[in-house]
């Protein structure tokens, strides 16, 4: 087998850090079995991950983050033997270092691991600097469709995009084209129907299908929905099925990353969907920029991105609704039952 490709590698940086989806894993665990330089970079990683199995599940600190990726990318802008001399200064660091400077033992394992993983990946770009970038675009494309929707309002006696949807039907079905109105992504696809958003607003950045469509080809006038889950990777606010108010003002969660619950949805819709939660699929932060968090945006048009999946000041789960717990079945059809229960879906 050739070369590992820069993409291969970043897929098994994410693989040896649970970063993956299913569909990921086996895509890495064949890639693994077939190429002896993929096994021996993931154990590389995996000896290198284990310097953190000595400190407690915190996230690295954001000051430490900034500081480390400033100093690795001025080496590695001088190549790979800059890489190299900052490992050797780190590594000779470790006999001196005084736990009062560091503050704490997590902060050395950080910047150790940190350090230790661009030095045994060996490509150019830096994850961490990378995903930052990314979730500023993310933010950007935010901007774009909330302004979009501003535009449909305007044009439209003041709505927000509907479709006539019977009771019960399934959320989950998005890019099923027949003409019941299924998925809770077809009132956005108005916007990109009507010219409102242009269709590659709605792939996140930090996602790798958004390396790979043909966005520009795409007709949208032959679609009643996305053509498929890879055209849209962010979830939408589902209506409290007792109605409220509809407007772009105030605090209320509008859209957000693709909720972890959409990694498990089948794309045969002729087939019923059974999901049962576990604590797992509960807790985990969306795919979208490698579990650290999400971008969340607000009615009105406000943006941030949040390392918790609880918002505003009730601290709401937005990727689960209120009786949603671990062991309960989801079928993709169920709705808020008050306005205060914000959930973003598929």
């Amino acid at each position: 087998m050739n070369s590992l490709s820069d993409q291969q590698k970043e897929l098994l940086f994410d693989y040896c850090l649970g970063l993956t989806s299913e569909e990921q894993n086996a895509e890495v665990e064949g890639l693994i079995s077939h190429s002896q330089e993929a096994a021996e970079l993931q154990s590389r990683l995996k000896s290198v991950l284990n310097v953190l199995d000595c400190v407690g599940q915190e996230p690295c600190p954001d000051h430490l983050t900034d500081r480390t990726i400033r100093r690795l990318k001025e080496c590695a802008d001088s190549g790979h033997r800059g890489l190299e001399r900052l490992l050797e200064t780190e590594q000779a660091h470790r006999t001196t270092i005084r736990i009062g400077f560091w503050r704490n033992l997590s902060e050395v394992a950080a910047v150790a691991a940190v350090i230790m993983l661009v030095a045994a990946i060996m490509i150019p770009s830096l994850s961490f600097a990378r995903q930052k970038g990314q979730q500023r675009r993310c933010l950007g494309q935010y901007a774009d469709i909330h302004r979009g929707l501003s535009n449909y309002i305007s044009d439209h006696d003041g709505q927000l995009p509907r479709v006539a949807t019977a009771v019960g039907s399934p959320w989950w079905k998005v890019g099923y084209q027949g003409k019941e109105n299924h998925s809770n992504t077809r009132p956005v696809w108005l916007l990109a129907k009507g010219n409102y958003v242009e269709p590659a607003k709605f792939v996140c950045p930090g996602t790798r299908r958004a390396k790979t469509l043909k966005l520009e080809a795409l007709d949208v006038r032959k679609y009643n929905d996305f053509p498929n889950r890879d055209y849209v990777s962010y979830s939408f606010r589902i209506r409290c099925d007792k109605g409220g108010s509809e407007s772009l003002r105030g605090r209320k969660v509008l859209m957000a990353d693709l909720n972890p619950l959409s990694e498990n949805l089948p794309r045969d819709f002729s087939k019923p969907f059974k999901l049962r939660l576990s604590e797992k699929i509960l807790t985990l932060n969306s795919i979208n920029h490698r579990r650290r968090g999400q971008n969340v945006l607000f009615c009105d048009g406000s943006a941030e991105f949040t390392k918790a999946r609880h918002v505003g000041i009730s601290a709401d789960d937005i990727y689960s609704l209120q009786q949603m717990s671990s062991g309960c079945e989801v079928t993709g059809c169920e709705l808020p039952s008050c306005e205060s229960d914000a959930f973003v879906a598929p």
